[in-house]
């Protein structure tokens, strides 16, 4: 019996048309028709009923889908039987807390898809082979290679009086009361001088401060990225977002990585982890500005 003609069985069993059969198998139509007459004769027993609207499967045709399925499935599993053990490498990637978890979702999906990838997820304050953070927390010794940019905007009760303005200046915001997110890259430009916030709650997370405001605890100035895509009106329309116009605030994002030897480049076994976060993230949005490989720092010579 012939495994091809079984294939071409199923196709026709579950497009329920022998024309649809042969554009999937990319086959002509006569060839699955020689097929299908080919496993009627060796079996003696007819398997469709064929009709202008396509073709149903008699009851031999029932009989024969989950035999032919096992069958199709069996012979297409061996040659992995015979292949050698694909090596995977362990990689810990360290994660920021305050991140785009649309795009961080993609890059981890990437990763987990890869047969030769075994990978853990920890907090980026952890010993890790990479990390996702922001340019400002990569250590001394760490070469940045930039992922993404994305601005800060002021999250706001929906019924907060200057929610109803569409962009905001610093001075709006004089005597506000703050959620303030404990992990904040860029605390000290917000709550600096002549600002007067009034903090009123400290969250730990990016879902826990738009809960705050939510609530109407309080505003927040987040990531424009961690309130999710689009803007959290959409999902939330307790909370919405307004731009800072006279304060540029903006976080680079990116993976870091310890350099190997005197070179720039990561372990050769992370090169290829790293230029596929690389390449998925450019996919997801415009590539941040300046060389596709940015670096913050280099290492020190030796």
């Amino acid at each position: 019996m012939d495994l091809r003609e079984l294939g071409y069985f199923l196709a026709v069993y579950e497009e329920r048309s022998v024309s649809a059969a042969a554009r999937r198998s990319f086959v002509s139509q006569p060839s699955v028709s020689e097929a299908l007459a080919n496993l009627e004769h060796e079996l003696a027993t007819r398997l469709f009923v064929r009709h202008p609207k396509g073709a149903t499967p008699t009851a031999s045709g029932e009989q024969l889908y989950p035999i032919a399925q096992r069958l199709v499935a069996e012979a297409r599993a061996l040659p992995a039987l015979f292949q050698p053990p694909v090596r995977r490498r362990r990689i810990a990637l360290g994660l920021m807390r305050s991140l785009d978890l649309a795009r961080v979702r993609e890059l981890v999906a990437v990763l987990t898809r890869d047969d030769q990838v075994d990978l853990q997820l920890v907090d980026a304050a952890e010993p890790c082979d990479l990390r996702i953070i922001s340019r400002s927390l990569a250590a001394e010794r760490d070469v940045f290679v930039a992922l993404w940019q994305e601005r800060y905007v002021v999250a706001l009760p929906r019924d907060h009086p200057l929610a109803a303005r569409p962009a905001l200046r610093a001075s709006d915001l004089a005597g506000a009361r703050l959620v303030a997110r404990c992990h904040c890259e860029n605390a000290a430009r917000f709550a600096g001088p002549g600002q007067r916030f009034e903090v009123v709650a400290v969250a730990s997370t990016e879902e826990w401060a738009l809960a705050l405001v939510s609530a109407g605890v309080g505003i927040a100035i987040i990531p424009e990225g961690a309130c999710g895509r689009p803007a959290p009106a959409s999902r939330d329309d307790t909370v919405v977002l307004r731009p800072l116009q006279d304060v540029q605030a903006r976080r680079e994002v990116g993976v870091a990585y310890r350099a190997y030897g005197a070179s720039e480049a990561p372990a050769p076994e992370l090169q290829r982890i790293v230029e596929l976060l690389v390449d998925r993230a450019h996919t997801l949005a415009p590539p941040v500005a300046g060389r596709r490989r940015a670096r913050a720092r280099r290492p020190p010579r030796r």
